[in-house]
Protein backbone atom coordinates (compact mmCIF):
# COMPACT_ATOMS: atom_id res chain seq x y z
CA UNK A 1 0.00 0.00 0.00
CA UNK A 2 1.18 3.59 -0.55
CA UNK A 3 2.53 5.51 2.41
CA UNK A 4 0.02 7.49 4.45
CA UNK A 5 2.62 10.15 5.22
CA UNK A 6 4.84 11.15 2.32
CA UNK A 7 8.61 11.29 2.87
CA UNK A 8 10.40 14.62 2.63
CA UNK A 9 12.30 15.96 -0.36
CA UNK A 10 15.20 18.44 -0.03
CA UNK A 11 13.72 21.76 -1.13
CA UNK A 12 16.99 23.15 -2.51
CA UNK A 13 17.41 20.05 -4.69
CA UNK A 14 13.94 20.18 -6.22
CA UNK A 15 14.29 23.91 -6.89
CA UNK A 16 17.51 23.24 -8.80
CA UNK A 17 15.87 20.48 -10.82
CA UNK A 18 12.83 22.64 -11.58
CA UNK A 19 14.97 25.53 -12.83
CA UNK A 20 17.17 23.24 -14.92
CA UNK A 21 14.15 21.58 -16.56
CA UNK A 22 12.53 24.94 -17.35
CA UNK A 23 15.79 26.19 -18.81
CA UNK A 24 16.02 23.06 -20.97
CA UNK A 25 12.48 23.74 -22.23
CA UNK A 26 13.29 27.45 -22.80
CA UNK A 27 10.14 28.25 -20.85
CA UNK A 28 10.82 31.98 -20.82
CA UNK A 29 11.18 31.99 -24.64
CA UNK A 30 7.82 30.30 -25.27
CA UNK A 31 7.03 31.84 -28.66
CA UNK A 32 3.48 30.45 -28.84
CA UNK A 33 2.42 31.86 -25.48
CA UNK A 34 4.15 35.16 -26.19
CA UNK A 35 2.19 35.50 -29.43
CA UNK A 36 -1.24 34.49 -28.15
CA UNK A 37 -1.54 35.19 -24.41
CA UNK A 38 -1.38 38.78 -23.09
CA UNK A 39 0.99 39.07 -20.11
CA UNK A 40 -1.73 40.66 -17.95
CA UNK A 41 -4.29 37.87 -18.52
CA UNK A 42 -5.11 35.89 -15.37
CA UNK A 43 -6.14 32.26 -15.26
CA UNK A 44 -6.36 29.00 -13.41
CA UNK A 45 -4.71 25.71 -14.28
CA UNK A 46 -6.51 22.57 -13.12
CA UNK A 47 -4.44 19.38 -12.96
CA UNK A 48 -6.64 16.29 -13.40
CA UNK A 49 -5.82 12.59 -13.02
CA UNK A 50 -7.14 10.76 -16.07
CA UNK A 51 -6.66 7.30 -14.56
CA UNK A 52 -6.43 5.67 -11.14
CA UNK A 53 -3.05 5.64 -9.44
CA UNK A 54 -0.89 6.80 -6.54
CA UNK A 55 -0.01 10.47 -6.43
CA UNK A 56 3.64 11.48 -6.15
CA UNK A 57 5.45 14.67 -7.14
CA UNK A 58 3.26 17.49 -5.83
CA UNK A 59 6.23 19.31 -4.23
CA UNK A 60 8.13 19.14 -7.51
CA UNK A 61 5.24 20.47 -9.59
CA UNK A 62 4.80 23.30 -7.09
CA UNK A 63 8.54 24.12 -7.35
CA UNK A 64 8.22 24.31 -11.15
CA UNK A 65 5.41 26.86 -11.08
CA UNK A 66 7.19 28.85 -8.36
CA UNK A 67 10.32 28.96 -10.52
CA UNK A 68 8.32 30.18 -13.53
CA UNK A 69 6.61 32.93 -11.55
CA UNK A 70 6.75 33.21 -7.73
CA UNK A 71 3.43 35.11 -7.73
CA UNK A 72 1.52 32.02 -8.92
CA UNK A 73 -0.76 30.56 -6.24
CA UNK A 74 -0.52 26.78 -5.85
CA UNK A 75 -3.33 24.84 -4.15
CA UNK A 76 -3.11 21.04 -3.85
CA UNK A 77 -6.46 19.24 -3.82
CA UNK A 78 -5.14 15.75 -3.10
CA UNK A 79 -2.63 14.39 -0.62
CA UNK A 80 0.80 13.16 -1.68
CA UNK A 81 0.79 9.36 -1.51
CA UNK A 82 -2.99 9.10 -1.79
CA UNK A 83 -4.75 6.84 -4.26
CA UNK A 84 -6.38 8.90 -7.01
CA UNK A 85 -9.57 7.89 -8.79
CA UNK A 86 -9.87 8.75 -12.48
CA UNK A 87 -11.19 12.28 -12.83
CA UNK A 88 -9.79 13.56 -9.52
CA UNK A 89 -8.65 17.18 -9.50
CA UNK A 90 -5.10 17.04 -8.16
CA UNK A 91 -4.19 20.73 -7.83
CA UNK A 92 -5.02 24.26 -8.93
CA UNK A 93 -2.51 26.95 -9.87
CA UNK A 94 -3.68 30.53 -10.33
CA UNK A 95 -2.19 33.77 -11.59
CA UNK A 96 -0.59 34.78 -14.87
CA UNK A 97 -2.05 32.50 -17.53
CA UNK A 98 1.12 32.88 -19.60
CA UNK A 99 3.27 31.69 -16.67
CA UNK A 100 0.98 28.69 -16.11
CA UNK A 101 1.32 27.68 -19.75
CA UNK A 102 5.11 28.05 -19.68
CA UNK A 103 5.39 25.67 -16.73
CA UNK A 104 2.64 23.26 -17.72
CA UNK A 105 4.65 20.58 -19.52
CA UNK A 106 7.60 20.47 -17.12
CA UNK A 107 5.30 20.24 -14.09
CA UNK A 108 3.21 17.49 -15.69
CA UNK A 109 6.30 15.56 -16.82
CA UNK A 110 7.53 15.37 -13.24
CA UNK A 111 4.10 14.66 -11.78
CA UNK A 112 3.07 11.94 -14.23
CA UNK A 113 6.45 10.18 -14.11
CA UNK A 114 6.76 10.15 -10.33
CA UNK A 115 3.13 9.11 -9.89
CA UNK A 116 3.81 6.28 -12.35
CA UNK A 117 6.76 5.10 -10.24
CA UNK A 118 4.70 5.28 -7.05
CA UNK A 119 1.80 3.44 -8.69
CA UNK A 120 4.01 0.63 -10.01
CA UNK A 121 5.60 0.25 -6.59
CA UNK A 122 2.25 0.23 -4.78
CA UNK A 123 0.99 -2.57 -7.02
CA UNK A 124 3.95 -4.77 -6.10
CA UNK A 125 3.59 -3.93 -2.41
CA UNK A 126 -0.10 -4.88 -2.56
CA UNK A 127 0.74 -8.14 -4.33
CA UNK A 128 2.88 -9.33 -1.38
CA UNK A 129 0.56 -8.02 1.35
CA UNK A 130 0.55 -10.20 4.47
CA UNK A 131 4.02 -11.65 3.83
CA UNK A 132 7.14 -10.53 5.77
CA UNK A 133 8.94 -9.09 2.76
CA UNK A 134 9.85 -5.60 1.55
CA UNK A 135 9.87 -4.28 -2.01
CA UNK A 136 13.12 -2.47 -2.88
CA UNK A 137 14.26 -0.39 -5.83
CA UNK A 138 17.65 -0.49 -7.56
CA UNK A 139 20.08 2.02 -9.09
CA UNK A 140 18.39 1.59 -12.49
CA UNK A 141 17.17 5.17 -12.44
CA UNK A 142 17.06 8.10 -14.85
CA UNK A 143 20.36 10.03 -14.60
CA UNK A 144 19.77 13.23 -12.67
CA UNK A 145 16.39 12.06 -11.32
CA UNK A 146 17.50 9.32 -8.94
CA UNK A 147 16.57 11.17 -5.76
CA UNK A 148 13.09 11.93 -7.10
CA UNK A 149 12.47 8.41 -8.40
CA UNK A 150 13.61 6.81 -5.16
CA UNK A 151 11.38 9.26 -3.29
CA UNK A 152 8.45 8.10 -5.44
CA UNK A 153 9.25 4.47 -4.58
CA UNK A 154 8.94 5.34 -0.89
CA UNK A 155 5.68 7.20 -1.55
CA UNK A 156 4.38 3.98 -3.15
CA UNK A 157 5.24 1.97 -0.04
CA UNK A 158 8.56 0.55 -1.22
CA UNK A 159 12.04 0.84 0.21
CA UNK A 160 15.30 2.16 -1.19
CA UNK A 161 18.30 -0.12 -1.66
CA UNK A 162 21.33 2.11 -2.29
CA UNK A 163 21.15 5.74 -3.30
CA UNK A 164 24.77 5.77 -4.54
CA UNK A 165 27.78 3.50 -4.96
CA UNK A 166 29.22 4.97 -1.76
CA UNK A 167 26.31 3.90 0.47
CA UNK A 168 27.00 0.16 0.77
CA UNK A 169 29.18 -2.61 -0.63
CA UNK A 170 27.46 -4.76 -3.25
CA UNK A 171 29.76 -7.43 -4.69
CA UNK A 172 28.34 -8.30 -8.11
CA UNK A 173 29.24 -10.83 -10.79
CA UNK A 174 31.65 -8.46 -12.56
CA UNK A 175 33.52 -7.82 -9.32
CA UNK A 176 33.82 -11.58 -8.78
CA UNK A 177 35.01 -12.02 -12.37
CA UNK A 178 37.91 -9.62 -11.77
CA UNK A 179 38.82 -11.54 -8.61
CA UNK A 180 38.69 -14.93 -10.35
CA UNK A 181 41.21 -13.61 -12.88
CA UNK A 182 43.57 -13.21 -9.90
CA UNK A 183 42.79 -16.67 -8.49
CA UNK A 184 40.45 -15.34 -5.78
CA UNK A 185 36.87 -16.30 -4.92
CA UNK A 186 33.78 -15.48 -2.89
CA UNK A 187 35.43 -15.78 0.52
CA UNK A 188 38.24 -13.47 -0.63
CA UNK A 189 35.74 -10.95 -1.95
CA UNK A 190 33.98 -10.77 1.40
CA UNK A 191 37.26 -10.56 3.30
CA UNK A 192 38.54 -7.70 1.13
CA UNK A 193 35.22 -5.85 1.30
CA UNK A 194 35.20 -5.92 5.11
CA UNK A 195 38.86 -5.07 5.28
CA UNK A 196 38.82 -2.11 2.91
CA UNK A 197 35.40 -0.58 3.56
CA UNK A 198 34.41 1.85 6.33
CA UNK A 199 33.67 0.13 9.62
CA UNK A 200 30.06 -0.95 9.97
CA UNK A 201 29.18 -0.56 6.28
CA UNK A 202 26.66 -2.99 4.83
CA UNK A 203 28.22 -5.71 2.69
CA UNK A 204 26.01 -7.64 0.27
CA UNK A 205 27.13 -10.23 -2.24
CA UNK A 206 25.34 -11.38 -5.36
CA UNK A 207 25.02 -15.15 -5.84
CA UNK A 208 23.43 -17.06 -8.69
CA UNK A 209 23.32 -20.64 -7.37
CA UNK A 210 22.80 -22.61 -4.18
CA UNK A 211 26.49 -23.53 -4.18
CA UNK A 212 27.59 -19.88 -4.36
CA UNK A 213 25.14 -19.04 -1.59
CA UNK A 214 26.62 -21.81 0.56
CA UNK A 215 30.14 -20.50 -0.02
CA UNK A 216 29.06 -16.97 0.91
CA UNK A 217 27.31 -18.14 4.09
CA UNK A 218 30.33 -20.21 5.12
CA UNK A 219 32.45 -17.06 4.66
CA UNK A 220 30.15 -15.16 7.02
CA UNK A 221 28.12 -13.13 4.54
CA UNK A 222 25.42 -11.14 6.27
CA UNK A 223 23.39 -10.26 3.18
CA UNK A 224 22.91 -12.19 -0.05
CA UNK A 225 21.43 -10.96 -3.32
CA UNK A 226 19.87 -13.96 -5.08
CA UNK A 227 20.16 -13.06 -8.74
CA UNK A 228 17.79 -14.74 -11.22
CA UNK A 229 17.50 -17.88 -9.11
CA UNK A 230 14.76 -20.44 -9.71
CA UNK A 231 12.09 -20.45 -6.97
CA UNK A 232 13.16 -23.86 -5.62
CA UNK A 233 16.76 -22.68 -5.27
CA UNK A 234 15.58 -19.59 -3.42
CA UNK A 235 13.70 -21.83 -0.97
CA UNK A 236 16.79 -23.95 -0.38
CA UNK A 237 18.92 -20.87 0.26
CA UNK A 238 16.28 -19.48 2.61
CA UNK A 239 16.39 -22.70 4.62
CA UNK A 240 20.21 -22.60 4.73
CA UNK A 241 20.38 -18.94 5.66
CA UNK A 242 17.67 -18.86 8.31
CA UNK A 243 18.85 -16.52 11.07
CA UNK A 244 22.29 -16.16 9.47
CA UNK A 245 21.82 -13.68 6.62
CA UNK A 246 19.37 -11.28 5.05
CA UNK A 247 18.17 -12.43 1.62
CA UNK A 248 17.13 -10.29 -1.32
CA UNK A 249 15.72 -11.69 -4.55
CA UNK A 250 16.37 -9.89 -7.82
CA UNK A 251 16.03 -10.41 -11.54
CA UNK A 252 12.95 -11.23 -13.60
CA UNK A 253 10.49 -10.04 -10.95
CA UNK A 254 7.05 -9.12 -12.28
CA UNK A 255 3.66 -8.32 -10.81
CA UNK A 256 2.58 -11.83 -11.83
CA UNK A 257 5.35 -13.73 -10.01
CA UNK A 258 6.31 -11.42 -7.14
CA UNK A 259 4.13 -13.17 -4.57
CA UNK A 260 5.57 -16.59 -5.44
CA UNK A 261 9.05 -15.13 -4.96
CA UNK A 262 8.02 -13.65 -1.61
CA UNK A 263 6.72 -17.04 -0.48
CA UNK A 264 10.20 -18.59 -0.80
CA UNK A 265 11.24 -16.90 2.46
CA UNK A 266 13.38 -14.00 1.19
CA UNK A 267 13.41 -10.77 3.18
CA UNK A 268 13.43 -8.31 0.28
CA UNK A 269 12.61 -8.28 -3.42
CA UNK A 270 14.29 -5.68 -5.62
CA UNK A 271 12.63 -4.58 -8.86
CA UNK A 272 14.44 -2.27 -11.26
CA UNK A 273 11.32 -1.89 -13.40
CA UNK A 274 9.61 0.38 -10.85
CA UNK A 275 12.00 3.14 -11.88
CA UNK A 276 13.34 2.27 -15.33
CA UNK A 277 10.08 1.04 -16.88
CA UNK A 278 7.22 2.58 -14.92
CA UNK A 279 4.52 3.94 -17.21
CA UNK A 280 3.63 7.57 -16.57
CA UNK A 281 0.28 8.10 -14.90
CA UNK A 282 -2.06 9.94 -17.27
CA UNK A 283 -2.74 13.51 -16.11
CA UNK A 284 -3.62 16.74 -17.85
CA UNK A 285 -3.78 20.45 -17.12
CA UNK A 286 -6.82 22.43 -18.25
CA UNK A 287 -6.87 26.21 -18.09
CA UNK A 288 -9.65 28.64 -17.30
CA UNK A 289 -9.39 32.34 -18.06
CA UNK A 290 -10.12 34.54 -15.05
CA UNK A 291 -9.96 37.87 -16.80
CA UNK A 292 -9.34 39.72 -20.07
Amino acid sequence: MPRKTAPKLPQAHIRRLAKAALKEDKAWQDVTTAALVPPQQKGRGIIIAREEGVLAGLPVAEAVFDAVDPSLQWRPLAVEGSRLPAGQEVAHVEGSLAAILRGERVALNYLTHLSGVATATARLVAAVAGLPVGIRDTRKTTPGLRMLEKYAVRVGGGQNHRLTLADAVLIKDNHLATLRARGLGIADALRLARQESPKGMRVQIEVTSVDEARQALEAGAGELLLDNMPLEDMRRVAEMAQGRAVLEASGGITLENVRRVAETGVDYISVGAVTHSARALDMSLEVQSLGP
